[in-house]
Order: structure tokens, then C-alpha cells, then sequence
């Protein structure tokens, strides 16, 4: 048997859409749409916002209407549904806790047409791949399902096939929500912050990856490379003989999921270890190997006790274990432009310094060019004072009681939104809302930043021994370059070229833009008040009755314009 068989389908070709299902989507984001132009738009305007209705209320209905089209219809929409519940940065909490319950598990389809569609990829009869292959599925997710099965050789695996027909369901989602989505990339304050092309070319390309289960199963092969000398992490072989891009057989690793919490304790397996061992992993990804498992729900990562229950008994002490994962199909690599700029954050963060912070968003180019960077590191030295230290159990709680003051303090940040999305980590930052959840529910007490400290102070450690002949370095050609900048900087200044550059600051700037908004409302006021006058007296004196309407009018007109004026 071949190690990869031929395809019938050539990888990555476009189904033909299912127009049904199309119409149907396209029709909810277009509602979607239409509610955003005519609540958020249009009536929010100084004459029409009494006619509002709250936002957060009306935009949770929506979510909530998303989530029944997307466990009705499955596909793409329960990623894309997952991919924005974790989006805890940008969406507010009731939007994203009603998509959170959004689960990527679907009714199994009929293993006839599995075994279908193993025999197709594989080209070969079940009963010669395998010496027993469970007919129920361990899960069914929306783009496959998982079967318990033995080779001919013994060995125990877990088989993933792709569902019947899903490339085709696929293409028709994708189709639809690239199409629905770039009407938001000429909307200025979405265009200024995240590049809605760009996410919607990674989305894509993620989910197609996704129906390739050899690239998959390359993924598979570079975490365990990158966890090789890890004890602590198991990562599943792969049995190539009996994969392709519609099959992929894996070791099976099942053990206890990372959220069952009762299998954990009755196991004598530490929550708290298991909570411990699970961020590090994670850290090592964003900052060590920058590959990262961007979907880390509680059924791709198992907790396998390695000793039998049976021994771990009353004063063994916690039983030892190690994590398996599992769903190498989402995985995202962190691009090398955005690699410093991390480094920086994780030391920052870890030697709380505020400044090394913001100097990192600088680096990875998350700020806009007119941010305030001084002002960013007072709100961060405040926000590290109030923070340091809060376990996660408390984090909600402290949050809610310090907002107020910081949304106060800090109002002219939150007013000019600095911040632009990074369409490249969007996905590991999905990776960073589903650990946060996990570490939460394995460990109310879990300390996130005695945690990150042995990272921050090993890139503290490698930073300066590298740092240190490149800063030398970098001193000796100042030197040398100094004479002739000073010498230009002379010249510069004999010619009268020499400027003063100065800004007001974020509060004085903010009155200056309320005066401005009040002087061009007072304008059309004056404006509106003159021709109201001139069109009461033409009238009164019976005077060109077409003219003294035209100005009264005119006067209406200025009125509206001016009461519209933001």
C-alpha cells in the first residue's frame, strides 16, 4: 500500500456551492448589516439618539441568533462562531459568552458513507486497513469524526475522516462570509485597525488547511519535534501508511479530558499541576518555538496519569502525568516581525515594566503612528499597580471594581483607540481566550504572573547575553557617525532650517476638538438664525412670497444641519 495514496480530488480544488445554503447565510449577515447601518449609524446622531435602543442588548440578540444558524447548519459557521467568542479583546463579554457556548460537536454521520470515504482515500477494503474499526464515532465534529481502531499489526489508533460531502459545505460558508465580510473594509474606524482582506485570506487558508489532513499530519510531526526533549508532553505518532488527505490515523492517546475535574482528582492528578504544566506549554509556543496549537478546547488535550490509579493511593502524593494533544488542524505560526515585539511584552511583563511594554507594541507595530506613548505608559504603570498579583479567580471581580476609575482616568486613550488589530495573531490570541477559560476551571487560584516570570527572566537572561556585544556594537559605530550628523545638524541650522515641533496634550486636544464641534454648531445656529429672520421679515412686509418661504426654509435646513453636526 502506498504511504500517500493518489487523490482523487485534486487538494485545495473549490466544490461547487450549495446556493441553498448560501442565500441563507448571506441573508443573516446582510440583517446583520442593515442593523448596524440604521441603529449604530444612523441614529446615532445628536437629534435622532433618543430613538436608541441599548447596543449590548440588541448586538446579544444577534449573537444569539448566530449561534442557532450555526448548530443548525454546522460547517464553518461553529469556526467562525468559536474563532469570535474568543475575541474577549474587541467584543464585549455578553457577546462573547453567548457565542461560547457554541460547540464543534454534530450528529455522526452513517459510518456507510464513512467507510466510503475511507475506502476512496485509502484504496484499500476496511477490512484489509484495519483488523477492527468501531462503527460509533469517539466525537463528530463539524468538518470530521474520530473511530477507535486496531491495525493489522496491534496497534491501538484513532482514525480521522472528513464528513461526506463537507468540501462542498465548506466552500458555500466561506464563499458567503468573505462575501458578507468585505463590506466592513471601507468602514474608516474597521479599516484603520485590522486589515479585513488580510483575515479574510487567513481565515480561508486556515480552514482549507483544515480538510488536508497531511498537512495535518505534518503539524503533528513539528509539535513533537518542538516537544521532544519535554517529558510532560505526548504528542500522538502518525501511521502514514494509513493517512491521506482525506484519513488520518494517529496513535490513540485518549486518556482524561483537561476539563473533567472529577476523573482528574479521583486519578490523585494535581488541578493546580495540571493548570501549571498547561500555560507553560503555551509559553514555550508564543515565545520559544512560535508554532502554535491555536485550539486548545478541553477535547483536544487529554491528562494521562503515568502510573496506574491503583498505586496512586492515600499518601502516594500526586499522581505524575503528562498532556497529550490531539487536532493539529488549527495551527498558526507566529511571523518573525511579531517575534521581538513578544519577547519584549513576556519581559515586560515579567520585570513589570511599563515602558519595555509599550515599547514592545511599538515593535510589533500594534499602535497607531499617532499614539500617545507616554500616556500609554502611565495607563500600563497603573494598570500593573492595580494588577499585579490578582489570581484569576479574582481578575473579574477586581476588574469590575477598578473600570470605572481607569475608564475615567485614562478616558482620552479609550476616546482615540490606539490600538490596531494584528490580523497575524488573531489566532493565537483565540489560543490565549481558550487557555485563560481552561487555567480558570482548572485553578480558581492560578497565578498567571508567577508563572510567566521564569519566561520573561530566561529571555531576560539570553537577551543580554546577546545583547551585549550587538549594544557595544552599535555604541562604536554612534561614535564614529557622530562628527559628521553634528557637522550636517551646524549646517542645518546656519541655513534657518531648524523647527520646533510641539503637540497639546490628550486632554488639552480633546477641549480643542469640543470647542471646534461647538463653534461649527454655533455657525449654522447664527446661520439659521439670519436667514430666519430675513424670511419672517420679507414675509411680514409682503414682500416675494417664493423667497420668504426659499429663506424660511433655508432656516430649517441650517437648524438640522447644525443640530446634526457631532
Amino acid at each position: 500500500m502506498s504511504s500517500h495514496p493518489e487523490e482523487t480530488a485534486r487538494p485545495g480544488a473549490k466544490a461547487a456551492l450549495d446556493r441553498r445554503r448560501y442565500r441563507r447565510v448571506r441573508r443573516f449577515f446582510v440583517r446583520a448589516l442593515l442593523h448596524a447601518l440604521w441603529w449604530d449609524w444612523v441614529l446615532n446622531r445628536a437629534v435622532l439618539r433618543r430613538f436608541r435602543t441599548p447596543p449590548l442588548e440588541r448586538w446579544r440578540k444577534i449573537a444569539g441568533q448566530y449561534r442557532q444558524l450555526a448548530e443548525e447548519l454546522g460547517g464553518v459557521l461553529i469556526k467562525l462562531g468559536q474563532f469570535l467568542s474568543a475575541r474577549v479583546d474587541v467584543l464585549p463579554f455578553p457577546i462573547t459568552r453567548e457565542l461560547a457556548t457554541l460547540q464543534d460537536e454534530v450528529p455522526a454521520a452513517d459510518f456507510g458513507e464513512v467507510r466510503r470515504v475511507l475506502e476512496a482515500g485509502l484504496r484499500a477494503p476496511v477490512e484489509e486497513l484495519f483488523a477492527w474499526i468501531d462503527g460509533h464515532p469517539l466525537g463528530a465534529a463539524s468538518l470530521a469524526q474520530v473511530h477507535a481502531a486496531r491495525l493489522p499489526t496491534g496497534e491501538e489508533v484513532a482514525v480521522k475522516v472528513q464528513r461526506p460531502g463537507i468540501e462542498r459545505l465548506v466552500e458555500t460558508d466561506l464563499a458567503a462570509i468573505s462575501r458578507s465580510l468585505r463590506w466592513l473594509r471601507d468602514a474608516p474606524a474597521i479599516r484603520r485597525r485590522v486589515d479585513v482582506e488580510w483575515l479574510l485570506r487567513e481565515f480561508t487558508t486556515v480552514t482549507r488547511r483544515e480538510l488536508d489532513f497531511l498537512k495535518e499530519a505534518g503539524n503533528a510531526e513539528r509539535f513533537a519535534r518542538d516537544f521532544a526533549d519535554d517529558p510532560g508532553v505526548h504528542v500522538p505518532r502518525v501511521y502514514h501508511s494509513h493517512s491521506c488527505r482525506t484519513v488520518l490515523t494517529l496513535e490513540n492517546v485518549a486518556a482524561i479530558k483537561v476539563s473533567d475535574l472529577e476523573a482528574l482528582e479521583a486519578a490523585g492528578i494535581s488541578r493546580a499541576e495540571v493548570a501549571k504544566k498547561l500555560y507553560g506549554v503555551y509559553m514555550r509556543q508564543f515565545f520559544l518555538t512560535h508554532f502554535v496549537h491555536a485550539d486548545p478546547h478541553p477535547g483536544n488535550v487529554f491528562v494521562r496519569p503515568l502510573v496506574p490509579p491503583a498505586r496512586a493511593g492515600a499518601g502516594a502524593g500526586p499522581t505524575p502525568f503528562e498532556l497529550a494533544f490531539v487536532d493539529f488542524g488549527m495551527m498558526t505560526t507566529i511571523p518573525e516581525r511579531l517575534r521581538q515585539g513578544l519577547r519584549e511584552f513576556a519581559i515586560g511583563l515579567g520585570t513589570r515594566d511599563a515602558r519595555r511594554i509599550v515599547d514592545a507594541y511599538v515593535t510589533a507595530g500594534t499602535l497607531l503612528p499617532e499614539a500617545d506613548l507616554e500616556r500609554l505608559v502611565e495607563a500600563h504603570e497603573a494598570i500593573l499597580a492595580r494588577f499585579w498579583g490578582v489570581r484569576i479567580s479574582q481578575l473579574k471581580e477586581v476588574a469590575l471594581a477598578e473600570a470605572r476609575h481607569l475608564a475615567h482616568e485614562y478616558r482620552d486613550l479609550l476616546f482615540e483607540a490606539p490600538i490596531q488589530v494584528q490580523a497575524d495573531m488573531l489566532f493565537a490570541l483565540r489560543a490565549v481566550g481558550i487557555l485563560a477559560g481552561l487555567c480558570t476551571t482548572l485553578d480558581p487560584d492560578f497565578d498567571p504572573w508567577s508563572e510567566t516570570l521564569p519566561f520573561a527572566e530566561r529571555l531576560l537572561r539570553d537577551d543580554s547575553r546577546g545583547g551585549v556585544i550587538e549594544e557595544l556594537g552599535e555604541v562604536a559605530r554612534a561614535l564614529l557617525r557622530a562628527p559628521a550628523k553634528l557637522d550636517r545638524l551646524l549646517a542645518h541650522m546656519e541655513r534657518g532650517g531648524m523647527a520646533v515641533k510641539s503637540s497639546f496634550s490628550p486632554e488639552a486636544r480633546e477641549r480643542l476638538q469640543r470647542l471646534e464641534r461647538a463653534l461649527d454648531r454655533l455657525a449654522w445656529f447664527v446661520a439659521a438664525s439670519g436667514l430666519l429672520v430675513a424670511g419672517a421679515v420679507l414675509r411680514d412686509r409682503g414682500g416675494d412670497g417664493r423667497l420668504a418661504t426659499a429663506l424660511l426654509v433655508a432656516a430649517g435646513v441650517s437648524l438640522l444641519l447644525g443640530l446634526w453636526r457631532r
